[in-house]
C-alpha cells in the first residue's frame, strides 16, 4: 500500500474509533426503546441546526390533511407595537354550538423550529373527541428571535383567546393551555405568566415538556445519549433560546420554567413523558414540585417511549400515551 493509502486508512480507522462510542450509545438507547417506536426516525436524524434551517425555509413543510368534520380557519392576531402579528389555527367540530371549553395549543421544535400546522392531527382529534375549541398558536423561533419572543407571542395568543371568547363560542372560565416538547415548556411558562398576570387558566397539559436548561450540563457530564432529541440537540436549542450558556447563572423569569422557585397557585397539570426521553428526569422533578406546592398534578410515564415518538403512531404504547392525555383534558373539563 502506498503512503497515501496508509494515511487514508489511518484516518478512516481514527474516525471509526471516534464514532464507536456514539454508535454503541445509539444501539443501547435503541434497545431500551419499546418495539412499538423503534422506527428509523428514532435514530437516523439530521443535525438540528440543519433541520431548523430547512424548516424555516419551508423545505420540510408537508401538505395539510385535516380530518373530516372539522372546521379550520387561520387567524392573525395583532401583537404589541414593533412585533409581527401572531398566526393562529382554529379547529372546531362542525355543528358545535354554545360556549365550549378551549385549548390553546403550542407546537414543539426545540424552540428553534416547527410550525403551527405541525399538530393538525392532534388538534383535530381534541376538537372532535372532546368538543373543545382548539386554538393552535405559532411563535417566533430562536436563534433569530431568542427569549422572550416565543413566550410573548403565546401570551398574545392567550390574551386574544380570552378577550374574544364570546365571538369564538368559548367559555372563558374553561380555558386550558398545552403543548409538546418546547411547546410544553412554553405552556408551562405561559401558565406561570398567566397566573402572575391574573388570567384565568384552568389546566395545563404538558407533553414531554422542555423545562430545564440545567439538563444540558447534567446530561453532558454523565455522557448520556437519548434517541430523537439528543443532548447535543438540547444544547443547541437552549443556547439558541436563552442566548447564553445553558445551565449557567440564573435565566430571566419564565425562560426556563423549572427554575421558578414558587409553584403554588398554578393551574392543575398533567405531565406525560417517556422513560427513555432526555426530559424524563426534569419532568418528573417538576411534577413532584408542583404536587409539593399544592397543585393537582398527574404524572404519566410511558415505559420505553423516546421523545416525540407518540406522534402519528397508533401502536399500543404511543396510543395509550395519547389516550391518557385526552382523558386528562376530559377530566379537567367535565
Amino acid at each position: 500500500m502506498s503512503r497515501r493509502g496508509w494515511v487514508a486508512a489511518g484516518m478512516m480507522a481514527g474516525a471509526a474509533a471516534a464514532l464507536a462510542p456514539t454508535v454503541l450509545r445509539q444501539v443501547k438507547a435503541l434497545q431500551q426503546a419499546d418495539p412499538d417506536v423503534r422506527g428509523p426516525l428514532t435514530w437516523v436524524l439530521l443535525p438540528v441546526p440543519l433541520m431548523a434551517k430547512l424548516a424555516k425555509g419551508g423545505i420540510l413543510s408537508a401538505e395539510r390533511a385535516l380530518a373530516d368534520g372539522i372546521d379550520n380557519r387561520t387567524q392573525s392576531v395583532p401583537a404589541a407595537e414593533g412585533r409581527p402579528a401572531v398566526r393562529l389555527e382554529l379547529y372546531r367540530r362542525q355543528g358545535l354550538t354554545g360556549a365550549v371549553p378551549a385549548l390553546l395549543w403550542i407546537h414543539g421544535g426545540g424552540y428553534v423550529m416547527g410550525a403551527v400546522t405541525n399538530d393538525d392531527d392532534w388538534c383535530c382529534r381534541v376538537a372532535a373527541e372532546l368538543d373543545v375549541q382548539v386554538v393552535s398558536t405559532d411563535y417566533r423561533k430562536a436563534p433569530e428571535h431568542p427569549f422572550p419572543a416565543a413566550l410573548d407571542d403565546c401570551f398574545a395568543a392567550l390574551g386574544w383567546l380570552i378577550e374574544h371568547a364570546d365571538e369564538l363560542g368559548v367559555d372563558p372560565s374553561r380555558v386550558m393551555i398545552g403543548g409538546n416538547s418546547a411547546g410544553g415548556g412554553l405552556a408551562a411558562a405561559l401558565a406561570q405568566r398567566a397566573h402572575d398576570a391574573g388570567l384565568n387558566v384552568v389546566f395545563q397539559l404538558l407533553v414531554y415538556p422542555m423545562l430545564d436548561d440545567r439538563t444540558v450540563p447534567r446530561a453532558e457530564a454523565a455522557g448520556e445519549y437519548t434517541l430523537v432529541w439528543t443532548p447535543k440537540a438540547n444544547r443547541y436549542g437552549w443556547a439558541s433560546y436563552l442566548g447564553a450558556e445553558p445551565g449557567v447563572g440564573t435565566p430571566p423569569p419564565y425562560a426556563a420554567p423549572a427554575r421558578r422557585a414558587d409553584l403554588a397557585g398554578l393551574p392543575a397539570a398533567w405531565i406525560g413523558v417517556g422513560s427513555v426521553d432526555l426530559f424524563h428526569d426534569e419532568d418528573v422533578e417538576y411534577a413532584r414540585r408542583l404536587t409539593d406546592a399544592g397543585v393537582d398534578c398527574t404524572l404519566y410515564v410511558a415505559k420505553g417511549m423516546p421523545h416525540g415518538t407518540n406522534i402519528g403512531n397508533e401502536a399500543p404504547l404511543p396510543e395509550a400515551f395519547n389516550r391518557a392525555a385526552l382523558n386528562a383534558l376530559a377530566a379537567a373539563l367535565w
